[in-house]
C-alpha cells in the first residue's frame, strides 16, 4: 500500500469541507467535476433501462449492443474499422489505465509520464512494479513535450507512453506533430501507447487529434475515455477502452476478477449519450459556458503581479505559474485555504515540472471565479514576499 498515491483534489476538498462546517467561506476551485446536472435525454434513458430491467449482470466486457455502438462512435473519431471485441467498459475509466499497466508492464519497465500529470498514472505504474519517467511539460512550450528531450528518455526498458490531451493539470492540448513524434517512437522501439482523451470533447480550437489515428497505432494504443466529463456524469461511473482485441480478452478476465461488469443500465445509457442528437447541443452548451469561464479566469489571474497563466486550449482547468510572487505553490495554496478560503492544488501535486504553479479548476460559473481570483489576488497583494 506504501506504494499507491492518491489525488489530493480530494484531500484538499474534504479540508475545504471541513472548514465550511466550522461556518467558514470557500471558493471551490480544486475539484475537477462539471458543475453541471447530467443532460435529462441521459437520465430518462438510464430510467428507462431499469424499468425494462436492464438491473442484471452483463457480460464482463460490456453488453454487446453497446460495445457495438461504442465501436462506431470510436470509428467515426478515429478513422479506423473499430469491432465490438475492441471495446470494454468498466465503472470508471481509472479501471482501463490499471487494467493496461496490469496487463502489459512487468516489474523494472519504464512508463514515461506526462510532467505535470495526472497522479494516478504514476500511482498505478509504481504499484505494479514499473519505473515512473517523467516527460516534462513547460508552460512556455504549451504544455507541450519537447521532441528532442522526449527521444532522449526512450530506451530499451520503455514499455509504455502515457498521453493525455487535452491535459490534467494544465489543460494543454498536443499537436498533430507531437503525436507523429510519438507514434514514431512507439513503431521502432515496440512500446505501448495509452491516450488518455477524457476531455477530447472539451476543447476550445477544434477537434483534438489522437494518436490512434495514426497509421501503425491503432495495434499498439489504448484510448481511455469515458463518460464523466463531456456529459457530466462523474457520478455515474461509466468508463470506455479501445484496444486490440486480444488485450480486450484479458482486459475483461481482470474484470471477472474486480468488478464483473459495469452496470447495467447504464451501458444502455452509454448508448444515448455517444448517439443521441441532444448530446451534441448538451455538449455545445457546456463547452460554450466552459470557454467563456476559461477566459474570465485566465484573464483575471494574469492581472495578479507575479503570477503568469497560459491561455489553455482544453479540459477546465488552468496551471498558472506564481514563481514572480515569491510564494512557493504548497504555501501559497495551503495559506489560501486555510486563510482566504479559497480551496487551490499545489502544481507539485501533479508532479516535479509543477513547481511554483497552482492548479485552479474552472468547472464552477463565473461569479465563484471572480470571487476566488479576487481573493487570491487580495491574499498576494497584503502577503507581499
Amino acid at each position: 500500500m506504501s506504494q499507491l498515491g492518491t489525488e489530493s483534489a480530494f484531500e484538499v476538498l474534504a479540508r475545504a469541507k471541513k472548514l465550511e462546517s466550522e461556518g467558514r467561506s470557500v471558493v471551490h476551485l480544486e475539484i475537477g467535476e462539471p458543475d453541471f446536472a447530467t443532460p435529462p435525454h441521459i437520465i430518462a434513458a438510464a430510467e428507462a433501462a431499469i424499468e425494462d430491467g436492464f438491473t442484471h449482470y452483463t457480460p464482463s466486457g460490456g453488453i454487446p449492443e453497446v460495445r457495438e455502438a461504442v465501436a462506431r462512435h470510436y470509428a467515426e473519431r478515429l478513422g479506423h474499422d473499430i469491432a465490438a471485441n475492441q471495446v470494454i467498459l468498466t465503472p470508471g475509466s481509472k479501471n482501463v489505465l490499471m487494467f493496461a499497466v496490469m496487463a502489459l508492464v512487468d516489474p523494472g519497465d519504464e512508463e514515461l509520464l506526462p510532467d505535470p500529470g495526472y497522479p494516478i498514472y504514476e500511482s498505478l505504474v509504481r504499484f505494479f512494479g514499473g519505473v515512473p519517467v517523467s516527460l516534462p511539460l513547460r508552460q512556455e512550450n504549451g504544455f507541450r513535450p519537447d521532441p528532442e528531450e522526449l527521444r532522449g528518455l526512450v530506451g530499451n526498458k520503455t514499455r509504455m507512453v502515457i498521453l493525455n490531451s487535452p491535459e490534467n493539470p494544465t489543460g494543454g492540448i498536443l499537436a498533430q506533430e507531437d503525436l507523429v513524434a510519438v507514434a514514431e517512437l512507439a513503431v521502432r522501439h515496440d512500446f505501448w501507447v495509452v491516450s488518455d482523451e477524457i476531455y477530447s470533447q472539451i476543447a476550445y480550437e477544434g477537434p483534438v487529434p489522437s494518436i490512434a489515428s495514426l497509421p501503425g497505432m491503432l495495434e499498439r494504443t489504448i484510448v481511455m475515455d469515458g463518460l464523466s466529463k463531456a456529459y457530466a456524469m462523474c457520478g455515474w461511473r461509466l468508463g470506455i477502452g479501445v484496444a486490440p482485441a486480444e488485450l480486450i480478452r484479458h482486459m475483461e478476465t481482470l474484470m471477472i476478477n474486480s468488478s464483473s461488469c459495469a452496470t447495467a443500465f447504464i451501458q444502455v445509457a452509454t448508448m444515448t449519450a455517444l448517439e443521441a442528437p441532444e448530446s451534441e447541443a448538451s455538449v455545445s452548451r457546456m463547452l460554450a459556458q466552459y470557454r467563456e469561464r476559461r477566459d474570465v479566469v485566465v484573464d483575471l489571474l494574469n492581472q495578479i503581479p507575479g503570477v503568469s497563466c497560459h491561455r489553455p486550449g482544453g479540459a477546465f482547468y488552468v496551471f498558472p505559474s506564481i514563481q514572480g510572487t515569491g510564494w512557493g505553490e504548497h504555501e501559497l495554496a495551503d495559506r489560501l485555504l486555510a486563510e482566504a478560503g479559497v480551496a487551490t492544488l499545489a502544481g507539485t501535486a501533479f508532479g516535479a515540472m509543477g513547481k511554483d504553479h497552482l492548479r485552479l479548476s474552472y468547472a464552477t460559473d463565473v461569479p465563484h471565479l471572480e470571487e476566488g481570483v479576487s481573493r487570491i489576488r487580495d491574499y498576494i497583494a497584503a502577503h507581499q514576499r
